[in-house]
């Protein structure tokens, strides 16, 4: 099974160019017929008041319940994986939105890892980013056949942006902490030996075009 992780890749050079079912009943009112007296000459009628129509009161739907995450373990894949959703500032070109786009664009990365899914991530990436494709193609690989993953979730506590006001692509330095990953084939069996957590510094380069951020280039520092 192939291997990729982030720690797998070398330093790769910037290049310029570079998210009422209302139920009601009426209950109808009843009337009582004539009651003969005892005098024939009389007769009394007696007529029941109607039955009052309150309403059956509106039946209430059970809210079915939220479904609940489930990491992927060495049973199975991960179940109900939250969707990374992107944060209104990450759609501003500026120093802040970058830094905004690059946290969301790992957890995109993070949710690829989880589920196999590396559409949302692949979206955001341009096609001159190689490493961004190299980690993609083989989460997407690692997905065939009934195999999955477990763990490779990132987290980006450090993100600092460089910004060049002119530059057409905004370089950033990037603290990248990555889970282990554990290979699992559609037996349950482990398809290689996992690969161990990281703690790396990376280079990212972001480039705001038609209204968006997109990675342009990524690699580890040395």
């Amino acid at each position: 099974m192939p291997r990729h992780s982030f720690m797998s890749s070398s330093f790769v050079r910037a290049r310029p160019a570079v998210l009422a079912l209302a139920l009601a009943m009426l209950l109808s009112g009843c009337q009582g017929g004539a009651t003969p007296s005892s005098s024939p000459t009389e007769t009394s009628t007696t007529t029941a008041p109607p039955a009052s129509s309150d309403p059956v009161p509106e039946a209430s739907a059970t809210p079915s319940a939220p479904a609940v995450y489930k990491p992927a373990d060495a049973q199975g894949k991960a179940q109900n994986v939250p969707v990374p959703v992107m944060p209104e500032l990450a759609k501003e070109n500026s120093k802040a939105g970058l830094e905004a786009f690059i946290g969301y664009w790992f957890q995109l990365l993070s949710y690829a890892y989880e589920t196999g899914d590396t559409a949302r991530a692949k979206d955001l990436s341009s096609e001159s980013c190689l490493l961004c494709a190299d980690l993609l193609s083989g989460v997407a690989t690692n997905y065939t056949e009934g195999r999955w993953l477990v763990g490779g979730k990132y987290q980006t506590p450090v993100i600092d942006v460089i910004w060049e006001p002119s530059a057409a692509s905004q370089p950033a330095k990037v603290q990248v902490l990555q889970q282990q990953i554990l290979y699992l084939n559609a037996d349950g069996s482990h398809g290689r030996e996992p690969t161990a957590a990281i703690n790396d510094a990376a280079a990212f380069f972001g480039e705001f075009a038609d209204g968006s951020w997109s990675a342009t280039d990524l690699g580890v520092i040395r």
